[in-house]
């Protein structure tokens, strides 16, 4: 069967993605029910009633009902999940652990959970709770050890070059950017677009397949068609279909020249620092944390007084373990004395094409 790309799929989504070919999405953006669990209407303290959820998708009769649900529609996911393939599944307090123990249960891997932090949460109007303010999103591999795509560098290009951490403040959609149908919402639980764009450029590449099983307003598709990539998302609501399609079709994809920050960069292993003399045998590098210095040896490894190893190994040795990207965290000192990422170092490479055509900063 050939994928249905950019296309709404109308229908239950267990029953849909069954349908769908085994190994055939790249990524998977889940914004399932929450269950509520709201007994009655919600009013502010002037007496207006808040605009809350309660349409009947968001209805389950026990969490057994809800867990079940939740089963099944995880589970056809991850079938047609390519093995390189990731998911992102959002949720509040009322359900996301139940979601992430069921997760793990079916096999995935979880990488990240992210704080969705929101800048204009709604109040708790009857002060008997916290302000609910924020979201988790639950960031899992298919399976454990597996390849992933994780765009680190436009992650960090998105947040003023410092390494993204796992709490995004990120405003709810408000204004232009909320879709109304006759003056009133046209989905209760609208995400945010910029929320979508990082969770996109994040784990995606331009060409690639992003489905969302529960489509809603189309946020997915709308952004996914702005980065290029392909799209799938599966609705059994006749008018969220209508008012999903009339907003993507009315998106712009960027231009090719635009997703260069995103497309796969080639692989420049650090001792070609080495090899082309951009680095000498014997230079010093210096760390990031802890005021440490290691020599750069001849065959493109680093020591670091009685460590040696590659910038990455070092690097976690000195952060007793932790994850390192040891691009990130050394330094050279360039002809004026200062302190400049090897990072910089390999994007020459890079640009020139040719390991050989990069001059030396000596």
């Amino acid at each position: 069967m050939t994928l249905p790309l950019n296309q709404i799929l109308p229908g239950d989504c267990t029953e849909i993605l069954i349908s769908l070919p085994e190994n055939s999405v790249d990524l998977v953006f889940a914004d399932p029910p929450y269950n509520l669990q709201l007994q009655n209407d919600l009013y502010r303290p002037n007496l207006t009633k808040v605009d809350a959820v309660n349409n009947g998708w968001d209805k389950f009769a026990s969490f057994e009902e809800y867990d079940s649900f939740t089963r099944d529609w995880l589970s056809a996911c991850r079938r047609v999940l390519k093995d390189t393939g990731t998911i992102w599944v959002i949720g509040s307090y009322h359900n996301i652990y139940r979601v992430g123990a069921i997760m793990q249960d079916l096999g995935f891997w979880i990488l990240n959970d992210i704080v969705w932090l929101k800048t204009n949460p709604m109040p708790n109007f009857r002060g008997v709770r916290f302000t609910n303010a924020h979201e988790t999103l639950i960031w899992a591999q298919k399976k454990k050890g597996a390849k992933y795509t994780f765009n680190h560098q436009a992650m960090k290009a998105l947040n003023e070059d410092l390494q993204m951490r796992s709490d995004w403040t990120i405003p709810l959609s408000t204004g232009k950017q909320r879709i109304r149908v006759n003056g009133t919402k046209a989905h209760p639980t609208q995400k945010p677009e910029a929320l979508l764009y990082r969770v996109i450029l994040s784990a995606s590449n331009p060409g690639d397949v992003v489905l969302d099983p529960f489509f809603g307003s189309g946020t997915t598709g709308a952004v996914a068609k702005q980065l290029r990539r392909n799209w799938i998302g599966i609705e059994r609501d006749k008018n969220y279909i209508k008012v999903a399609q009339k907003r993507i079709d009315a998106v712009e994809p960027v231009g090719e020249e635009m997703l260069i920050a995103t497309a796969r960069q080639p692989r420049v292993p650090f001792g070609a620092l080495v090899e082309n003399g951009i680095l000498s045998p014997g230079e010093t590098l210096y760390f990031a944390k802890k005021g440490r210095t290691a020599r750069v040896l001849t065959n493109g490894h680093i020591r670091c007084g009685k460590i040696t190893g590659s910038i990455h190994a070092v690097a976690r040795s000195l952060l007793d373990g932790a994850p390192a990207n040891g691009w990130d965290l050394w330094f050279y000192k360039d002809r004026h004395g200062e302190k400049c990422s090897i990072n910089e170092l390999r994007e020459k490479i890079r640009s020139k094409g040719q390991k050989s055509e990069v001059k030396s900063h000596n």
